[in-house]
């Protein structure tokens, strides 16, 4: 069914030049760069506006949180689009930023036995347990003695992006000449058969099935020469582009992961100094990664990534994490530490292979959903940054020429540019970086480590898996847990009303998390903890299931399981039942789900919309 959204009725109507759905590093990036060619030395605009008669460049940026520094996450990158932009950005006096001073990639061994470890893997733990005395081995922690450059970022910074973007916020705003509303979720774009022509914002005063009430205000359409799309790893903006205007031969956009981490106050005595950065792999499951970086004024952001290669159909974040925070070579710096913060969010790792339409008429995309993350270097803020630069820069040019935004003006001044720069040369070095781990953990390191010596040259042949890769826990329990045990712990699961999770896992060896109250909280208690998780009334659900039926069908409810924030439980039909004042806006449901809807590009049963609300903290 067509999804082409006419303007008409009562909505109201604005009229601008340009319009960004959603505050990122890359909206940021583009937003920072043009604030810088829209007035002159004199305080005059250069740029008159093409829609409103007698004024300058009309732009405005719709944000969907409540403010410009909630629901993000911590970075390490090497900041080198960032530094051209901000060349004495370590003088900013961005309260998190610290250089990197030191840096450390760390395989963890399991200390407790619970992990699902393949043969290899099990023997080269034990030679690392039978030579530890002569290897940098302590705490069940092998610390790597070389790290490979591709993976470095000696010389880079370590920050909270909230705080970064609320920095850099404050300084488009203070130029005039450019709006940024929070607050404002963007419901569609508008468009006119291959063209878009503007957003329509979310509908107020509506149920949470989006049925009007008495208090109903229609969304307003905000039409534009052009629209910038910029709205994350699943933008519904982004995702109906793909759906209504389709998506290139080669374009496959079936990786991701899901972060999820503390930001903490380490004890008074640690001896981690600012600008510290840990990198963990091997615990708590082989194909979970880790990190740790620290903040000045003992002030830490760590935490983990689940990935779509991980096969278990109880892909819980939390409890992991509880785990990772809990291994002995983590512990002894974090014992004692206190909890300040908490967030989860998707990263689309698919990068080139997921390379939309780049631009067409009236619209351009840039960020994490236009392909620009390096699944390589596993950085992504800084080539976000990058890619909202190159736009702006060749806005301007189109400005200054007095041209229309056209698909082929478009082309020639954004999309080739972007084929020219370091963003395209890295992006095809690691495209097929990820390629082994569909296949195992060891084999995902070797595709690493052959796309990243050979800087692209040698890869492995990468396959797609057109679903979320879940193992039957039958198959993935298998040794550990019988048929009669696993249909006895949904029995009980489902009596209960709560995920399988922490039954599975308590029955295959994994301990009891030993809450403290204040680092280790139940997974209930970290909403309260960890930031403010609430939603504003009158605004319908953002997550929707699509097909009812196929959710009483599906036997893994890994949705369920992976939701980051309990948002989703068990219904008593079998559909899963959402309460949004819960919901963190991570997207693990649709990327999590395993009923799919199309295959190209990929749809799963459970679609997220523009929503309100969602994790409310300065400090992620």
């Amino acid at each position: 069914m067509s999804e082409v959204i006419q303007s008409h009725g009562e909505r109201p109507r604005i009229d601008v030049d340009i319009v960004c759905v959603g505050f990122g590093p890359a909206t940021a990036g583009f937003l920072t760069t043009l604030s810088r060619h829209l007035v002159g030395s004199d305080g005059t605009p250069k740029f008159k506006s093409r829609v409103c008669s007698g004024m300058p460049l009309q732009v405005v940026c719709y944000e969907r949180a409540d403010d410009l520094c909630f629901g993000v996450s911590g970075v390490v990158t090497r900041a080198r689009a960032l530094r051209e932009s901000f060349p004495e950005l370590e003088k900013a006096g961005i309260p998190t930023l610290a250089p990197v001073t030191l840096e450390k990639v760390v395989y963890l061994l399991d200390p407790i036995g619970a992990s699902s470890r393949p043969f290899t893997l099990r023997f080269v733990d034990r030679l690392i347990r039978l030579f530890g005395w002569c290897l940098p081995y302590r705490e069940y922690g092998f610390e790597l003695p070389w790290i490979p450059p591709f993976l470095r970022k000696h010389g880079g910074i370590v920050f909270s992006l909230g705080q970064f973007l609320q920095w850099v916020g404050s300084q488009i705003m203070s130029t005039g000449a450019i709006q940024i509303w929070p607050s404002t979720p963007v419901s569609a774009v508008i468009t006119e058969g291959k063209a878009v022509r503007g957003v329509r914002l979310v509908d107020q005063g509506v149920t949470k099935k989006g049925e009007p009430t008495e208090a109903y205000t229609p969304g307003m359409d905000v039409w534009a020469e052009l629209v910038v799309v910029g709205d994350g790893p699943f933008g519904s903006v982004s995702a109906q582009l793909d759906r209504e205007f389709g998506v290139p031969e080669n374009y496959h956009n079936t990786e991701w992961a899901i972060g999820m981490k503390f930001v903490v106050e380490l004890p008074q005595d640690t001896p981690l100094k600012p600008g510290t950065v840990i990198h963990t792999l091997g615990f708590p499951e082989p194909g979970i990664f880790g990190f740790m970086y620290v903040y000045p004024e003992r002030v830490a952001s760590l935490g983990i990534f689940v990935p779509s290669w991980f096969r278990s159909p109880v892909r819980t974040a939390y409890r992991y994490l509880q785990h990772w925070i809990l291994h002995p070579y983590l512990w002894r710096y974090l014992k004692g530490s206190r909890l300040r913060s908490w967030g989860a969010k998707s990263i689309n790792e698919s990068g080139k292979h997921a390379e939309p339409f780049l631009a067409g008429d009236g619209y351009a995309r840039i960020g994490e959903n236009s392909g620009t993350t390096n699944v390589l270097t596993g950085s992504g803020v800084d080539e976000a940054w990058a890619s909202g630069v190159i736009l702006a820069e060749a806005v301007v040019d189109l400005l200054e020429q007095g041209k229309p935004f056209t698909r082929e003006n478009l082309e020639k001044a954004y999309v080739l540019r972007r084929r020219q720069s370091w963003l395209e040369k890295e992006a095809l070095i690691a495209k097929n970086a990820r390629a082994g781990f569909q296949k195992g953990f060891i084999w995902g390191l070797i595709g690493m480590a052959l796309s990243g010596f050979t800087r692209g040259k040698l890869s492995l042949k990468p396959s797609f898996d057109k679903g979320t890769g879940v193992d039957p826990l039958t198959k993935y329990y298998a040794g550990k847990l019988s048929p009669k045990e696993i249909e006895q712990i949904k029995e009980e699961c489902a009596a209960r009303g709560v995920p399988l999770h922490d039954a599975i896992m308590d029955r295959v060896g994994w301990p009891s998390i030993p809450f403290d109250g204040q680092l280790l909280v139940s997974h209930q208690d970290v909403l309260l903890l960890g930031g403010k998780v609430q939603a504003a009334p009158g605004y319908a659900d953002h997550v929707m299931v699509m097909d009812p039926a196929l959710c009483k069908a599906c036997e893994e409810k890994t949705c369920i399981e992976a939701c980051s924030g309990q948002a989703l439980m068990p219904g008593p039909d079998g559909v899963p039942v959402f309460d949004r004042d819960k919901c963190v806006h991570c997207g693990a449901c649709t990327w999590n789900c395993t009923k799919l809807l199309s295959q190209k590009p990929v749809q799963s049963n459970i679609r997220f919309t523009a929503g309100v609300g969602g994790l409310h903290s300065a400090e992620n």
